[in-house]
């Protein structure tokens, strides 16, 4: 399996993404073990809150360039965390990437350690941040957004605190997801449900609105002769032929 589910300590369950040969990449069978895993949590009165963690050197990379996940059902993960009734944390002390992001941007709460970095890598390869776009832009720093999106520039987790990626940023990341969780832990779940779904409502939005489009728009780019070469470069470790 590509990943751990823990039994529930004092309400917390950690959810880890357990692939660290492939990068936790976003494969077909990485998003239906997540989905899989939801799907059991969501409905269970012992669980608090979930934590999202990872083993290894990165978060997520991404998409599995060798295997890319289908759009939609991306989409369709990426809502359900969001509509989950229980908040989502992320531990994040290692590389997030592209579609990693849209996977971190659905958490409700995010610490990242001194291990963390982070790139919206997809212009890169030829394609662009689409389907995370839908719950990142309501939540991002419009200039920040910007910036990174169009370049692809890495930042580190004390950047990613400041225009809103993460909640913070900590040397000592553990420490730092202990108040939180502590907080989670005292609130009533009925009224921790609710604000979720306060908290939420923007992101939802995007959801609604706009699914279609940028799953459309992410499969034309994905089957463009630019990504093709864009994706061929990168697994062949070579540049990219625009690059100058």
């Amino acid at each position: 399996m590509p990943l751990s589910v823990s039994s529930p300590a004092r309400g917390i369950v950690t959810v880890t993404l357990d692939f660290p040969e492939r990068r936790n990449a976003l494969s077909a069978k990485l998003l239906a073990a997540l989905a899989e895993a939801l799907d059991g949590l969501g409905g269970d009165p012992g669980v608090r809150a979930v934590l999202l963690t990872h083993t290894g050197t990165t978060f997520c990379s991404g998409a599995d360039l060798k295997e890319p996940p289908d759009p939609a059902a991306f989409v369709a993960l990426l809502r359900r965390i969001v509509t989950l009734p229980q908040p989502v944390v992320a531990r994040v002390d290692g590389h997030v990437r592209a579609g990693g992001l849209g996977l971190l941007g659905v958490c409700d709460l995010a610490v990242a350690g001194p291990g963390a970095s982070f790139a919206f890598t997809e212009v890169h390869i030829g394609v662009a941040p689409a389907v995370i776009s839908l719950p990142l832009l309501p939540r991002l720093d419009p200039g920040a957004a910007s910036r990174y999106f169009l370049t692809g520039e890495r930042f580190d987790g004390a950047e990613a605190a400041r225009i809103g990626l993460v909640t913070a940023y900590a040397a000592d990341p553990d420490e730092a997801l202990r108040p939180l969780l502590d907080g989670l832990r005292a609130a009533a779940p009925g009224a921790l449900a609710e604000t979720k779904k306060l908290l939420t409502a923007r992101v939802l939005d995007a959801f609604d609105d706009q699914s279609e489009a940028v799953m459309a728009l992410s499969a034309r780019l994905f089957g463009s002769a630019e990504a093709r070469e864009g994706m061929t470069a990168f697994l062949e470790r070579r540049e990219r032929p625009w690059v100058l």
